[in-house]
């Protein structure tokens, strides 16, 4: 391989060709993509019991797939690779992937970075197996012994960017048992795989940037829920916020191409204050739905959150159907209540639930009584894009999500 790159080089040198310039801000650069699938969403659809659905998505096997703003990328396309990694990223544009997501955290030199949590660098990447980085964790690691499961505790805010650079990202696991920094960090659930986890490339938000804007996709940045006390040394939630989206602006990034995200209703409103273009499509994660009473009063609250700004919701997208007295999927209260009030909804997450044979866990607990396959995984779907209206799906194997929005023209 190292060969025939060089001699490519030489030729290309000897001709006089000329590389071509990004046209700017990525726009152009996913025209002649060609989208790849895999073999995953033929395997889900073969596994669908039979009826109008499956025909329709049988029919469409051979594309042509291309790029949908409906297929969102969660963390990349962490079914297969590791978490807000390059080699996921890139997993993710080619699987169709119309909006790639961030999820911010910040490190101890208050640069942002790629994480899904502020504190999960001991589940995430080698940390723990670099004993200079693991001595700064919060919670060195503790191998489990006497019953008492192993711990550690590695934060983005224990290290400086530079150090979090050094890291090789893994796939996301523990194994509670592991009496070995080696037997702890060897948890990969079993519907997920090591194949492609030989040394995740780490990101800083700076790179995922420029690496998404290159491919002309759309961003979605979440700003995660500090782990830390705040201020953390002199830093507040506010230029937290506010640092985000100073990012994109000094980027030259059209607002249209943001969807910011929080957890916490006070940086959507900061944002809807302070940063209007970039605010009017932030996206409330609501967890509010978790439980019988959060539903409700989440359910409750959604006219006033229009009347504040809030334009997007997004809760995990069991929170959106329901099962109607004919065991129908259909919209439930809180979807209906966003629609009533003018608000889009976006679901979370798709591929997340692991194996579907038991109903399918907390992604699907208001339909759980109809799920039996991994093939319902489509039916579901269905419902949330035909019946509920989301106006997008974020999903751990994009191409899942891909191959239906192509086959519906979304």
């Amino acid at each position: 391989m190292r060969s025939l790159l060089t001699s490519t080089l030489l030729i290309s040198i000897a001709t006089g060709a000329v590389v071509p310039k990004d046209p700017g801000h990525g726009q152009g650069q996913n025209k002649k993509l060609n989208v790849q699938v895999g073999p995953r969403p033929y395997f889900l659809v073969e596994d669908m019991d039979e009826g109008p659905l499956k025909k329709k998505l049988q029919s469409c096997s051979e594309g042509p797939f291309k790029v949908s703003n409906f297929s969102i990328s969660h963390r990349g396309a962490p079914l297969q690779f590791p978490e807000h990694t390059r080699e996921s990223y890139s997993a993710a544009r080619r699987e169709g992937a119309g909006i790639i997501e961030c999820d911010v955290a910040f490190t101890k030199d208050k640069k942002l970075v790629c994480r899904h949590a502020q504190c999960d660098l001991h589940t995430t990447t080698d940390i723990l197996a670099r004993p200079n980085l693991a001595a700064k964790c919060t919670t060195p690691f503790t191998p489990a012994r006497n019953g008492t499961p192993a711990q550690a505790k590695c934060c983005t805010s224990d290290i400086t960017l530079a150090e979090f650079k050094t890291l090789c990202g893994k796939m996301d696991g523990y194994n509670a048992n592991g009496t070995t920094v080696a037997e702890y960090m060897a948890g990969t659930p079993p519907y997920r795989t090591d194949l492609y986890a030989t040394c995740g490339t780490v990101m800083a938000h700076d790179e995922y940037l420029k690496l998404v804007d290159g491919w002309g996709l759309k961003f979605t940045p979440e700003l995660k829920t500090p782990e830390v006390e705040m201020p953390f040394d002199g830093y507040t939630q506010e230029q937290y916020a506010q640092d985000l989206v100073n990012a994109y602006k000094k980027a030259g990034i059209k607002p249209e191409r943001v969807f910011l995200q929080s957890f916490l209703p006070a940086d959507i409103f900061y944002w809807i204050k302070n940063e209007p273009a970039f605010g009017q499509q932030a996206v409330y994660l609501d967890e509010r739905v978790d439980t019988p009473e959060g539903y409700a009063n989440a359910t409750a609250s959604i006219p006033d959150l229009a009347k504040k700004g809030v334009r997007i919701l997004a809760p995990a997208f069991f929170a959106l159907t329901k099962l109607d007295s004919n065991r129908n999927i259909v919209p439930s209260e809180y979807a209906i209540a966003a629609k009533k009030a003018g608000i889009k909804l976006i679901g979370w997450s798709f591929e997340r639930s692991g194996f579907l044979k038991t109903g399918g866990g907390y992604y699907y607990d208001y339909v759980k009584e109809v799920i039996n396959n991994d093939g319902d995984m489509y039916t579901v779907l269905h419902a949330l894009a035909q019946q509920v209206g989301v106006m997008g799906m974020f999903s751990d194997w994009p191409a899942t999500v891909t191959y239906y929005a192509s086959c519906f023209g979304l």
